[in-house]
């Protein structure tokens, strides 16, 4: 029996699950489809007064916001965002962003997006790790929607601390003067989806969402993948 070369490879060097590491099935895209049934969705991007929403009532007027799953941790869902956060498993944030980018079609709060733009790394963390995870995401969703992807608009021009330990009053004010709009004709008039990997306090993405909004015509909605429970 002859084994083709790219089975030998598969063979030797399988390409495994970004979930539970197991080796994938030659129609599985770096998550296997045990892991992505598994995903605790939130199902409720339709839902007006969704948890995500919430966090942002009264702190910056988004048209809609919502996250797809809960982000539990020690669950599947943080092995899939630890490969792609530290191991530039671009695969998983490309199956994320599919998943992702379905869900908002079926919604009927997030049609009619002109431009999805992920948040920004600042350039000195992006010259580190070499890339953004969620521009991973959001060229998925882009894509998937049928959209613009715009990753020169908004940019992050403070090197802020890290916001894991603060308090949701010290990680708005770590966040409130980095993010910065460049070429501000190319989203004017426009319905931005503003989109980050996941979100506890909104902090990061309120911040964003104010400087994306003092652009002339400009409307936002929030879409996280995942939402930390408190």
């Amino acid at each position: 029996m002859q084994i083709l070369p790219s089975a030998l490879v598969d063979l030797f060097y399988p390409n495994c699950c970004a979930g539970c590491n197991t080796p994938l099935f030659s129609h599985e895209h770096s998550i296997c489809t045990s892991c992505l049934e598994s995903l605790p969705l939130t199902e409720s991007l339709n839902d007006p007064e969704n948890e995500v929403e919430k966090i942002f009532w009264g702190r910056v007027p988004v048209l809609s916001a919502g996250a797809l799953l809960y982000f539990v941790k020690g669950g599947i869902l943080q092995n899939i965002l630890h490969q792609l956060k530290y191991k530039g498993n671009e695969g998983a944030g490309e199956e994320l962003g599919r998943i992702s980018g379905e869900a908002l079609l079926k919604s009927e709060r997030f049609n009619a997006i002109d431009c999805v733009i992920p948040i920004p790394l600042h350039e000195k963390k992006m010259k580190k790790r070499g890339y953004n995870q969620c521009s991973f995401i959001a060229k998925k969703i882009a894509q998937t929607l049928g959209s613009e992807y715009n990753d020169y608009s908004l940019t992050k021009v403070t090197h802020n601390e890290s916001q894991t330990r603060k308090s949701k009053f010290q990680r708005w004010l770590n966040v409130k003067t980095v993010f910065q709009t460049q070429q501000p004709e190319a989203i004017s008039g426009k319905h931005v989806l503003l989109i980050d990997d996941v979100v506890t306090t909104g902090s990061t993405l309120e911040a964003a969402a104010q400087k994306l909004l003092e652009t002339e015509g400009v409307r936002v909605s929030i879409f996280t993948v995942a939402y930390t429970q408190k």
